[in-house]
């Protein structure tokens, strides 16, 4: 019998799904297919929450497709015994699954994939699903064709002819050698929680979005947190952008009194729908940004591996830092933080614990449920300053701490150590005469002189002759511009410093 194979891999969901819409014109029944790869989960950058996530996604894609008379194929092991497994019995006529950008393992896999279909006389269509163009020649006019791309209409759920082959139950996490990691307040996944985050996020939580998503105090509530939905694919990129913008069509409409700061946290919003393609254009286009500095001049500009009890100390929230450590703990239980205490944790791993970006890459990678491979290994290197063209953001945690949480609610949350602690101490234990009376940390590092060392050889780098040329050939391949504009004349945005600071996730 012939049939066409839809792949399921970061879109999980049947809605906006060019895969699967393609599949089903080809007028031939349709085996929608997720493979569950053991030695995928194996990776050193994926851990517990993100298969708990997967798993629950996968569910959702399930009763999606019985809502329209189909049914989930779901597999364990290797993708390509999978397809000579479905090849022995049927014809299939071409494997249908989104362009991926993702962690390395995936791009090798692929490219095994690819082999196979080649040999097999199968043709493998990879319809895009986002903004990231596949063999971009220039970043000029790449804005352009993401607008073009996300203005498209959505795709309707389409109704086909599904083949049941037969499924493996899924593996729970201890099948997999997946242990517990700590994250006892994951975000809840599917379709449902998907929809039900980004609509209270346009129409009640994200009033205030523009300023409340800087502090952890707030952020939690104010930001969209679709992040985790998208890089998953319950929600398409395309899904959130219409959604977004007919918010903003429907606020233009209101008296300027009830629109009040709606149309600026709209379009702060809105920006961020575009980074997010903009970050994994980069690894896209290089894909070795995973594991080298995208400016080489800075090979081993910090020692590898990195001192153990100091990653340790950054990883465990024991650093003696009371902001850096309430925001890893509440990281490590939540599996989300806010866009600027993301910076923040990695500048201070990068500068003055003088980690490898390598080694706390893969920590945070862990970490992240909404961990999404492009974003992620761009903003590590932009904020450890490996890029050669972004500007050293070196912050400093105690003015950190005192500006996002000046009255230490978060801190007191995260580290209850220190809840005897007012104000005005909590921000500097180790100068309090209460310090000492319980079990947290002195401060691992002196914090200025810590990060005046760290600057200087930074910057010492950055001096050399040969560094600008180099910088120069990086920001033309892979830096931001306007549409149409050379890099050379190209103009940076008037935007404000809270949102030029830091973009990390699939939203801030």
């Amino acid at each position: 019998m012939k049939c066409v194979v839809v792949w399921f891999k970061r879109d999980l969901r049947v809605e906006d799904n060019a895969a699967l819409v393609a599949a089903t014109r080809m007028g031939v029944p349709v085996i929608p297919l997720v493979v569950i790869e053991p030695d995928l989960w194996a990776q050193p950058d994926l851990s517990w929450r993100h298969y708990r996530f997967f798993r629950a996604c996968v569910s959702s894609l399930n009763e999606g497709l019985h809502r329209i008379g189909a049914c989930l194929n779901t597999r364990v092991g290797s993708v390509i015994s999978v397809l000579d497994e479905i090849a022995r019995s049927y014809q299939i006529e071409g494997l249908y699954s989104h362009q991926e950008t993702w962690n390395g393992w995936t791009y090798q896999r692929d490219r095994d994939v690819q082999k196979w279909c080649r040999a097999q006389g199968v043709t493998w269509h990879e319809p895009v699903q986002n903004g990231v163009v596949r063999k971009l020649t220039t970043r000029n006019g790449w804005a352009a064709q993401w607008q073009a791309t996300m203005d498209q209409p959505l795709l309707s759920v389409p109704k086909f002819t599904a083949l049941d082959i037969g499924s493996q139950p899924v593996p729970e996490e201890a099948a997999l050698n997946l242990s517990f990691d700590g994250c006892d307040s994951l975000q809840s996944a599917g379709r449902a929680h998907a929809l039900r985050d980004l609509d209270s996020f346009l129409r009640v939580r994200g009033r205030s979005y523009t300023k409340a998503m800087s502090s952890p105090v707030t952020a939690f509530d104010a930001c969209s947190r679709v992040s985790a939905h998208l890089a998953f694919g319950t929600l398409s990129l395309r899904e959130v952008h219409h959604a977004t913008e007919a918010r903003r069509v429907e606020l233009a409409q209101l008296s300027k009194q009830d629109r009040a700061s709606w149309p600026q946290s709209m379009k702060s919003f809105s920006a961020r729908l575009r980074w997010h393609c903009h970050f994994i254009q980069k690894l896209e286009d290089a894909p070795r940004f995973e594991f080298d500095n995208m400016h080489r001049a800075y090979d081993g500009l910090r020692p590898r591996p990195s001192d153990p009890d100091r990653l340790a100390a950054w990883e465990q929230g024991r650093t003696g830092y009371p902001m850096i450590d309430a925001c890893m703990r509440a990281l490590r239980a939540t599996g989300w933080l806010n866009f600027r205490m993301r910076a923040m944790v990695t500048s201070f791993a990068s500068y003055h614990l003088w980690l490898d970006w390598r080694d706390t890459a893969l920590v945070l990678a862990r970490l992240f449920t909404d961990y999404e491979p492009g974003i992620h290994y761009s903003q590590i290197q932009m904020q450890s300053g490996t890029t050669g063209i972004n500007t050293l953001r070196i912050y400093n945690p105690i003015k950190q701490s005192m500006d996002q949480d000046p009255n230490g609610v978060f801190i007191r949350r995260w580290v209850p150590e220190l809840a005897h602690l007012g104000a005005g101490d909590i921000h500097t234990p180790w100068a309090s005469p209460l310090f000492g009376s319980g079990d947290y940390p002195a401060p691992i590092v002196d914090e200025a002189t810590a990060r005046k060392q760290a600057a200087d050889r930074v910057y010492a780098l950055r001096k050399m002759p040969s560094h600008k040329e180099i910088a120069k050939n990086i920001a033309a391949h892979h830096g931001s511009r306007k549409s149409g504009l050379s890099p050379t004349r190209h103009r940076k945005p008037k935007t404000d410093p809270r949102q030029q600071s830091f973009f990390w996730g699939n939203e801030s």
